[in-house]
C-alpha cells in the first residue's frame, strides 16, 4: 500500500493506479470517520508540519483533522508573525523545523512551483495544499472522490469513464481547475470549461477539454458542474466589468437549473461567493454535494497522508 511517488506535488505526477489507490484507502477512512471513535493509531510517531505561507480556512483545518484522526503529532506555522516576515527564505524555514525532526510537510504557497523547489532541497515528503495558480492535488481527488460517490449504487462504486464534467468560472486563476483537469483525463471523464473569455487561458484546449462560453449550454452538456470561485485577489487588472453582470451572465441560479431537462450534480470547492456564482437557493439544494465534498476532503486527506507516510500498519 504505496504510491509510485515520494510527494504529492501535484496531479501531474500521479499514475492513474496511485488516483485509485488513494481511493480506496478513502473508502476504508471515510468508514472510520463515520465510528464513535474517528481515529486509528496509523501514525502514532509521525510527525506532520503544515506550512501555510497563503490564507486558508478549509484546506489547513481539513489536512490538520486528517493528521489528528490518523493520530500523528501536528505542528502549524503561519507565515505571518513569523521570520518570513524578517526576511528569512523558504529552505531556511522549512531546514529549521525538519530540525525538529519533522516527518512530512503539508504546505500551501502564491508563488507556483514552490512545492517542488522544495522538494529539490529537503528528504521530507512534501504535499502540495495548493501553489499559486499552478495546483491544488487533493482538491482535485476529493472532487473526483465525490463525484465517484454521487453515482455509487450501493456498495459498487461508480467509474468517472465517460462522464461530463464541466468546470465553470474563473479557469484562468484557478489551480484547482488545472487540478481537475489532469485527474478527470487520467480518469476517463469528458471535461468543459466554461466562463467569461477573459477568464479563459489561452491554449486551454491543449489540455484535452472542450471550451464553452455560454454557461447555459456547458449545463445543458454535462452530468456535473464543478463551479469555481471568482479570485479577485489573483486579476491585477479588470477582467469583466462588475460582480452584478458576472452573476447575470455567469452566475448559477436555481431558475437556470429548472429550465434543464434533467437534474444535474453540483459542486464548488468553496469558499462561495454567494449570489455571484453561485446561489443559495442552489448551493443549499438536493442538487448539491458542497458539504460531501468537505466530508470527503478528511478521507482523501488521511489516504494521501497515510500512503506517503510509507506506514504498513493495518487501518482498523
Amino acid at each position: 500500500m504505496s504510491l509510485s511517488v515520494k510527494h504529492l506535488l501535484g496531479i501531474k505526477e500521479l499514475q492513474k493506479q496511485d488516483i485509485e489507490q488513494i481511493f480506496q484507502t478513502a473508502d476504508n477512512f471515510k468508514e472510520v470517520l463515520q465510528r464513535p471513535i474517528k481515529k486509528v493509531p496509523s501514525l502514532r510517531d509521525t510527525t506532520v508540519a503544515n506550512i501555510f505561507f497563503e490564507n486558508s480556512t478549509r484546506t489547513r483545518i481539513s489536512f490538520e483533522l486528517a493528521e489528528r484522526r490518523l493520530s500523528a503529532d501536528v505542528v502549524n506555522f503561519s507565515s505571518s508573525g513569523s521570520s518570513v516576515s524578517k526576511g528569512e527564505t523558504l529552505v531556511d524555514t522549512v531546514n529549521n523545523i525538519l530540525a525538529m525532526k519533522v516527518d512530512m510537510v503539508v504546505m500551501r504557497h502564491s508563488a507556483s512551483g514552490a512545492p517542488w523547489f522544495l522538494a529539490n532541497h529537503i528528504d521530507a515528503s512534501i504535499i502540495n495544499a495548493g501553489d499559486g495558480i499552478n495546483e491544488h492535488p487533493t482538491q482535485a481527488l476529493l472532487d473526483a472522490f465525490s463525484i465517484r460517490e454521487a453515482f455509487s449504487k450501493g456498495s459498487k462504486k461508480a467509474t468517472l469513464k465517460g462522464k461530463r464534467i464541466a468546470i465553470i468560472g474563473d479557469i484562468m486563476h484557478s489551480r484547482v481547475a488545472l487540478s481537475n483537469i489532469f485527474c478527470l483525463n487520467k480518469l476517463g471523464a469528458e471535461v468543459m470549461v466554461a466562463g467569461p473569455p477573459t477568464l479563459m487561458p489561452r491554449y486551454i484546449q491543449d489540455l484535452g477539454v472542450k471550451v464553452e462560453y455560454d454557461v447555459k449550454k456547458a449545463l445543458e452538456w454535462c452530468e456535473v458542474a464543478n463551479v469555481l470561485r471568482i479570485q479577485l485577489e489573483r486579476q491585477h487588472k479588470p477582467l469583466f466589468s462588475t460582480l452584478r453582470e458576472y452573476a447575470m451572465y455567469y452566475g448559477i441560479n436555481k431558475q437556470m437549473l429548472d429550465s434543464l431537462k434533467k437534474d444535474i450534480v453540483i459542486m464548488h470547492p468553496g469558499p462561495i461567493n454567494r449570489g455571484v456564482e453561485i446561489n443559495s437557493d442552489v448551493a443549499d439544494s438536493k442538487q448539491s454535494i458542497i458539504l460531501d465534498q468537505v466530508e470527503n476532503g478528511v478521507a482523501i486527506r488521511m489516504a494521501v497522508i497515510y500512503l506517503l507516510s510509507g506506514k504498513r500498519e493495518v487501518l482498523e
